[in-house]
């Protein structure tokens, strides 16, 4: 649940601004860019709503990067040419309640100083969820096709389209020279039925959904495979036109129907709200029985004229709206439970149903997030639930209609089910996570990818790839001990495809090099949660010797058993005995060293598994004392923050240096920070260093310092 906005001070809103801004730019770019969407219709629109709601409370608050400014998103990456959209491709703007269909009809009696209960003449159509495109005709022939992209540059589908059926090459005699046709790209759910099981069948990319598949396939750089992929067409406006054959938008729009390019039989001019949400409703009705995905109804102001006066906001026409419709919802039996575990060790239950179709799609599984949603929802397997397609993308169950049949609750996993370890949910978090680590199945070869890391061992040319390799041939099955034992493995190395003489023997020269590795390195490669590389760093400046770790992680689990909180106890006065005595046992004074990083130290130790893992580690490695020689020099007690991309040097290196300087790294800048060392692409940090007057230098600058004082 998110915060109510109407205790929001300044800063509370800007810091929501920008929170917002970035994440409905990430998900506009997975949906329009990407075409693959992670949230559903909903949940976007409700981060649209928030965004507009936070905009008019502090109106001078509105971003330059706001939703409600932007468009689609930027095309990038493609191998498709872009192009240049003569005439912008707006958005629409979204209603959801009655209510919100009569203030748009009023806010249009107002714009154009019409009487209250004026009639408006409106068309109603049904929203098809597809893709953008744009096509343009010149002397009544077919010129170019374009996606909509950010709304001024889309990409070049022209050879593809031309394998639609519904676009034709050239419009009758009578259509003016230059007309641009807009409207949506489909594929008919029995065409997305078609293809996925076709894909199925040759183990290819298998599709969420009809948009994503008519995305996919409209962008394919083989006209052959759109043109297999049986697309459609659906004609719904107009651009650039060097004449415009009528004078509403209902007589425009049967002439373009008369011309061979479809439009939809559902599009009717209205007078009166009441009519404007019964063709909703009716259409709501028809849905699903329709050949295609739709997801609204888009209302239109019927008048060109009255079109042309109320023009447009940031991103939409003031005179249309889409009439969005609730997720599609379907009943059916949740059969059982099952436990995924992810990389980072959560553990994510998935609900398994009976198959049924929910707004053309058959949906058989299903995420239930968390424990805690589980427990709100009261599920357990047999139960009769209610499932709902959200934004027809992510199935999730909404209701529970066996919740008060007489039968036991589900019993969330306390042991994780790949490796049998321990399974807790830390402080605060709603997420359970396995604490196997090491030994865990589901989490090794992503910590093992992790450990060899430029940022960790840093072990050179021992990556991703080759990692997955050894690991699939069994070589790496007790953990990272493993690693240092691959000179075993030399002859089956040399005798692998793509392993030559030179490569394994500077391989294996890399490993050895790292048998007596950096403390805080290693200590980070494990990859505790809550241990980052400067925790790293800021436990052993206490501790000293990494081999003490095992005990004071068993001293701070025997402290934690031992100290339950009481129940008339705050929570303030709890975490700040609790973190107290972790510092104590860890021999640490830093603020960055708290209960968080200590219960994750205590949990991984604990077990039995990586326990047997790290002491198989310290057989290979021998990881001299940790110790931080502090060097007087000219930034001696000051906080230097890094920023930029650092060309000389990684971020972990002149974080080191500075430490070694006396001086306190920082990541942030504030009204407490002495010197930034900046490299290229500072950015936003520069700004905030001259408002506050704190020095900058570069690279080459901080050279100097670090020579100077050695």
């Amino acid at each position: 649940m998110m915060p109510d906005i109407s205790s929001f001070s300044e800063a509370d809103a800007a810091n929501e601004l920008m929170r917002l801004a970035k994440k409905v730019a990430r998900h506009n770019r997975l949906y329009h860019a990407e075409d693959s969407p992670e949230i559903s219709d909903a949940d976007y629109d409700a981060l649209i709503r928030r965004n507009a709601e936070l905009e008019a409370q502090f109106p001078h608050l509105v971003r330059e990067d706001s939703p409600s400014k932007q468009i689609g998103a930027a095309i990038a990456h493609s191998p498709l040419s872009k192009v240049a959209h003569e005439q912008r491709l707006y958005s629409l703007d979204n209603g959801f309640a009655d209510e919100d269909i009569a203030e748009f009809l009023a806010r249009i009696c107002r714009y154009l100083n019409l009487a209250e209960d004026a009639p408006v003449a409106m068309t109603a159509e049904d929203k098809i969820d597809g893709l953008s495109l744009s096509i343009r005709y010149e002397d009544r022939k077919l010129v170019q096709a374009a996606t909509r992209g950010d709304g001024q540059v889309g990409e070049d589908v022209t050879a593809n389209a031309r394998t639609i059926g519904d676009i034709p090459e050239e419009l009758p005699t009578h259509a003016p020279d230059i007309f641009e046709i807009r409207g949506e790209v489909y594929m008919s759910k029995q065409a997305f039925a078609d293809l996925n099981a076709r894909q199925e069948e040759a183990d290819e990319k298998i599709y969420a959904n009809p948009r994503n598949a008519a995305a996919g396939s409209l962008r394919q750089i083989d006209p052959a495979i759109t043109e297999s992929r049986k697309l459609n067409f659906l004609a719904h406006g107009w651009g650039v036109a060097s004449a415009v054959p009528g004078d509403t938008q209902m007589a425009v729009m049967e002439e373009i129907r008369s011309w061979g390019i479809p439009v939809s039989v559902h599009l009717k001019p209205l007078e009166t709200l009441d009519a404007m949400l019964g063709q909703y409703r009716e259409i709501e009705r028809l849905r699903a029985d329709l050949p295609y995905d739709i997801d609204g109804v888009v209302y239109k102001v019927d008048r060109l004229d009255w079109q042309a006066r109320l023009g447009f906001v940031a991103k939409a026409p003031r005179w249309a709206l889409a009439h969005k419709f609730p997720a599609e919802r379907a009943e059916t039996v949740l059969e059982a439970i099952d436990i995924q575990v992810g990389r980072t060790g959560k553990l994510t239950p998935v609900g398994r149903l009976k198959p049924v179709t929910v707004g053309g799609v058959v949906v058989s599984n299903v995420t239930l997030h968390n424990r805690d949603e589980i427990e709100r929802l009261g599920v357990r397997p047999g139960d009769r639930v209610v499932v709902q397609r959200a934004g027809d993308v992510i199935p999730q169950v909404v209701d529970n209609l066996s919740r008060d049949e007489a039968r036991d609750f589900y019993d969330f996993p306390h042991e994780c089910p790949r490796c049998g370890s321990d399974a807790v949910a830390e402080e605060g978090e709603v997420d359970v996570r396995c604490t196997g680590g090491l030994i865990c199945p589901a989490q090794r070869i992503q910590r093992l990818i992790h450990f060899v890391s430029r940022v960790a061992m840093d072990i050179d040319g021992l990556g991703e790839k080759s990692i997955r390799e050894f690991f699939d041939l069994g070589w790496l099955d007790k953990g990272p001990a493993d690693i240092f034992r691959l000179r075993e493995k030399r002859k089956d190395l040399l005798a692998r495809e793509g392993w030559k003489e030179k490569s394994v023997d500077n391989l294996l020269a890399a490993i050895e090099a790292k048998r007596e590795p950096d403390a805080a390195r290693l200590l980070f490669g494990l990859g505790i949660r809550h241990i980052g590389a400067v925790t790293a760093r800021d436990l052993l400046k206490g501790l000293g010797d990494i081999r003490r770790l095992p005990e004071k992680a068993a001293a701070i689990f025997a402290y934690r058993e031992a100290n339950p909180q009481a129940e008339d106890e705050s929570d303030g006065k709890f975490r700040d005995r609790m973190t107290e005595a972790v510092k104590s046992i860890l021999e640490v004074g830093t603020d960055g060293i708290g209960t968080a990083a200590g219960f994750a130290l205590a949990d991984f130790f604990h077990e039995e598994h990586n326990r047997a893992a790290w002491d198989d580690l310290l057989g290979e490695v021998d990881p001299p004392r940790y110790e931080v020689v502090v060097t007087e020099s000219a930034v001696s007690g000051k906080t230097v923050v890094f920023t930029g991309k650092l060309e000389t040097m990684s971020r972990d290196e002149a974080k080191a240096q500075a430490e070694r300087l006396g001086a306190k790294a920082a990541g942030s800048v504030s009204a407490k920070t002495d010197l930034i060392v900046a490299g290229p692409g500072a950015g936003s940090k520069l700004k905030k260093a001259a408002d506050l007057g704190i020095d900058v230098i570069d690279e080459v600058a901080w050279a100097k310092i670090v020579a100077g004082a050695g």
